[in-house]
C-alpha cells in the first residue's frame, strides 16, 4: 500500500452549520445516542445533519472487531442500553424523518451477537414512527443466518450489510468478515422478500476487473442497490489510501452496475452507504 497519495481538488467537503444541523446535533446528542456520522468521520455529516438527517449507531460505539479501514473505537464494549431503541425512535420523531437509516458496531461478545436488540429498536421504531421508512445496516452475525431472521421478522423497508471491497483485499482490510459470508447474508435477506443493499470503497488498490467481479457476485445473491465512494484514510492508524479514483470512472462504475442489472447506484468521491438513502425507497 502507498503511504501517501495527495488528495485531488474534487474531494472537497462541505462544512454544515445551518440551524437544522444544530437541532440535528442536539438531539443526538441530548438522547446519548451514537451516530456513523461522527465515529466514522463521515464526509456527508455537514450536508446529512443541515437536512435533518443521520445515521444512527446502535449497540454502543466500542465495536468488537478492529477492521483497518475503520474509525469506530474497538476493545470491550459497554453493556447494551435498553434505553437505546426508545431513545432512537424518539429522536426519530422529534426530528420528523420520513426516512431513518440505522447501523451498529458489530457485538461478537454477546451470545446473539446484538440480534434481538437489532429487532427490538426496530419494532420501537415502528411503534413511534409509523409513517417513517427505515433502512437498517447490519453487521454479518459471524455468518449466523438464524441471527439475521430476528432482523427481517421485525420488517425493516431494506436490509444493508457492505461488501466493503473486493474479494482479493477483503482479508487486508477486514478483521473477522469474510467475502463469501457477506454474500450469504445479502442472498439470505434477498430471499425472504426483503430489499438487499451492499456497498463498497474504491481506492484500496482494486482493479476495475476487480470491481465488475464484485458486481457479478452480489447481482447473483439478488442485491437490488449498490454504493460505491471512495475510501478516504480516517487516521493515520488506519491502512492508507491506494488511489484516488477519478469522477469519470465513477461514473463509468455506475452505468456498468446498471448494465449488468443492479436498480439503484450511488456511485461518487463522496458517496457512503447511507448517502441519499431517502432515494432507495
Amino acid at each position: 500500500m502507498a503511504e501517501y497519495v495527495r488528495k485531488p481538488d474534487w474531494l472537497k467537503i462541505r462544512l454544515g452549520g445551518n440551524d437544522r444541523f444544530a437541532r440535528t446535533k442536539s438531539i443526538v446528542e441530548s438522547h446519548c445516542l451514537h451516530t456513523i456520522c461522527t465515529s466514522g468521520k463521515c464526509p456527508n455529516m455537514g450536508e446529512c445533519w443541515s437536512r435533518g438527517t443521520a445515521t444512527f449507531m446502535i449497540g454502543g460505539d466500542i465495536c468488537t472487531r478492529s477492521c483497518r479501514f475503520c474509525n469506530t473505537k474497538t476493545g470491550t464494549p459497554l453493556p447494551l442500553n435498553p434505553e437505546e431503541p426508545h431513545n432512537v425512535a424518539e429522536s426519530i420523531r422529534l426530528m420528523q424523518l420520513k426516512h431513518a437509516v440505522i447501523t451498529s458496531v458489530d457485538r461478537d461478545d454477546l451470545p446473539d451477537m446484538g440480534a434481538n436488540h437489532w429487532a427490538a429498536t426496530i419494532r420501537e421504531v415502528r411503534k413511534q414512527n409509523p409513517q417513517t421508512t427505515m433502512e437498517v445496516l447490519i453487521p454479518d452475525f459471524r455468518g449466523r443466518l438464524d441471527l439475521v431472521d430476528p432482523v427481517i421478522e421485525a420488517a425493516p423497508d431494506i436490509i444493508s450489510h457492505n461488501m466493503e471491497t473486493v474479494r482479493r483485499i477483503t482479508p487486508q482490510i477486514r478483521s473477522a468478515a469474510k467475502y463469501d459470508v457477506s454474500l450469504a447474508v445479502l442472498k439470505h435477506v434477498a430471499l425472504k422478500g426483503i430489499t438487499a443493499k451492499t456497498g463498497i470503497m474504491v481506492g484500496l488498490g482494486e482493479t476495475e476487473d476487480e470491481v465488475y467481479e464484485l458486481m457479478d457476485d452480489v447481482i447473483n445473491v439478488n442485491v437490488s442497490i449498490l454504493t460505491i465512494g471512495q475510501y478516504l484514510q480516517p487516521s493515520r492508524w488506519n491502512i492508507p489510501v491506494e488511489a484516488y479514483i477519478s469522477p469519470d470512472r465513477f461514473e463509468a462504475y455506475r452505468l456498468k452496475a446498471l448494465e449488468k442489472g443492479i436498480k439503484m447506484v450511488e456511485s461518487a468521491p463522496l458517496v457512503r452507504s447511507s448517502y441519499h438513502a431517502e432515494r432507495h425507497i
